[in-house]
């Protein structure tokens, strides 16, 4: 299958695409809730995958209900997560190689993350694959997280290229709806979260691994 036009921009996701974060997210979760004494089921996990962080608060809430101590879980889970940062985060299969082979065509490629500029740091630095995107954009950066289109038009936009020729890499529902909603060619590389019809409607194609991306460009 080819793309439908040709890419003039790539627009990948962070966690979960980019890095194998959204597991150590998920245990680092697990942990904390048992330390609380509640059981916090994957389903749960799951409904926050692509959501920006006060929309996942809600979704713990709204489980746990609205006396749940969430600013105290949520930074017991950063201290789970920052020890695995410290340690370092592995890269997804086929990264390097991808942007080994955008760099051979020169074209431009941004980051449109849920996440913080803090946690780009924290989870792509010690990779050193930061400074091979052109634009990085974060929580704060836009009104509006996933599943609204805000992240990936303001991608675009710092990069100059139109939406529609932009190549949207995701992970998450919620990313590919974001990427989808702003007219971008969208791929998904299913992590944690298997493929819907939904996504199937909404993706040019559902890719194994960024392996696979990287052959679309050959």
């Amino acid at each position: 299958m080819t793309l439908p036009r040709t890419p003039k921009a790539v627009v990948f996701d962070m966690d979960g695409l980019l890095c194998d974060t959204e597991v150590v997210y998920r245990d680092s979760m697990f942990a904390t809730a048992a330390e609380h004494g509640h059981d916090m089921p994957l389903s749960l996990f799951k409904s926050m995958i692509g959501l920006p962080g006060p929309m996942s608060d809600r979704q713990v809430l709204n489980h746990f209900g609205d006396d749940f101590p969430i600013a105290e879980f949520n930074a017991r889970v950063m201290i789970h997560v920052d020890a695995a940062c410290e340690a370092g985060i592995a890269l997804k299969a086929g990264v390097v190689e991808l942007l080994d082979i955008l760099d051979a065509l020169d074209l431009p490629r941004a980051i449109a993350t849920s996440s913080s500029h803090r946690a780009v740091e924290a989870h792509l630095g010690k990779s050193g694959i930061i400074p091979r995107f052109h634009a990085v954009v974060a929580r704060g950066d836009y009104v509006n997280g996933k599943p609204n289109p805000d992240p990936f038009l303001k991608a675009a936009e710092r990069l100059g290229i139109d939406p529609e020729f932009c190549l949207a890499l995701e992970d998450s529902h919620n990313g590919v709806r974001a990427a989808s909603a702003a007219g971008m060619m969208t791929i998904m590389v299913p992590d944690l979260l298997d493929p819907t019809e939904e996504m199937h409607a909404l993706c040019v194609r559902i890719a194994a691994d960024l392996h696979e991306v990287r052959g679309l460009f050959r």
